[in-house]
C-alpha cells in the first residue's frame, strides 16, 4: 500500500461527500426552529452519531443557545426527564433507524415535545416520521473504508451540517466576543475573547 496515496483518497472522500451536501430550505427550516425555541435545544444520537451530536451541543452552548445531550440509551432510564415540552430536539443518525433514538422520539412526542429535527441519510427512515423538519445528509455517501462500512464520510457530512446550523444561529443571535468569553473564560480561547482591541 502507498500509505500517503491512501490517506489523500481518505481525505478527499469526505471533502467530496462535503461538498455534495445539498442545502435545500429545510436547512433554514431548522435554524429558524432552533432560534425560536424558547426551551433548550438537546442533542441526541448513539454510536458515531453520538459524538457529533454531543458536539453540536457544546458548540451551540458556548455560542448562546442553552443546549445538552442526552444519550438515547439512558434517556430510557429517566433521563427524558430532562426534556420540556417548550424544548428542541436534533436527532443524528446516518440510518435513522437506530433503536435507541427511535424509541427516545417515540416517547418525547408522547411527553409533548413536537420540535424534532432529524439528521439522516436513508429515504426509508422512521426517523423521518418522527420529525417536524428532516435535514438530508445524502443517500449516495461512500465510506472510504475498505469494508465500506466505517462511518468516516458520513460523520464528515453530520459534523459540517451541524457546525453550519449553530454557527449561523449564533450569527443571527449578533453573538458577541465579550459573550463567547463569559462562556468560555478558561484556555487558550478564552484568553483571546476577552482581549480589547487596545491589547
Amino acid at each position: 500500500m502507498d500509505i500517503q496515496a491512501n490517506l489523500t483518497r481518505i481525505i478527499q472522500a469526505e471533502a467530496a461527500a462535503v461538498q455534495a451536501i445539498d442545502v435545500k430550505p429545510t436547512f433554514t427550516e431548522a435554524v429558524e426552529l432552533i432560534q425560536g425555541t424558547e426551551g433548550r435545544v438537546v442533542a441526541t444520537g448513539i454510536g458515531k452519531a453520538g459524538f457529533i451530536a454531543r458536539k453540536f451541543a457544546a458548540t451551540l452552548a458556548s455560542t448562546g443557545t442553552p443546549a445538552f445531550f442526552i444519550h438515547p440509551a439512558e434517556a430510557g432510564h429517566g433521563d427524558l426527564g430532562m426534556l420540556a415540552p417548550e424544548d428542541a430536539i436534533v436527532a443524528f443518525s446516518t440510518s435513522g433507524k437506530s433503536t435507541e433514538v427511535i424509541q427516545m422520539l417515540t416517547i418525547a412526542r408522547q411527553l409533548g415535545v413536537e420540535r424534532i429535527i432529524g439528521i439522516t441519510s436513508h429515504v426509508d427512515s422512521p426517523l423521518r416520521n418522527l420529525s417536524q423538519i428532516v435535514l438530508d445528509m445524502g443517500d449516495r455517501i461512500k465510506e472510504p473504508c475498505p469494508l465500506g462500512l466505517t462511518p468516516s464520510a458520513s460523520i464528515a457530512v453530520m459534523l459540517a451540517i451541524s457546525d453550519a446550523i449553530a454557527l449561523t444561529v449564533m450569527e443571527l443571535k449578533a453573538f458577541t466576543k465579550d459573550e463567547y468569553g463569559m462562556r468560555h473564560h478558561s484556555g487558550y480561547l478564552g484568553s483571546i475573547s476577552r482581549k480589547t482591541d487596545a491589547q
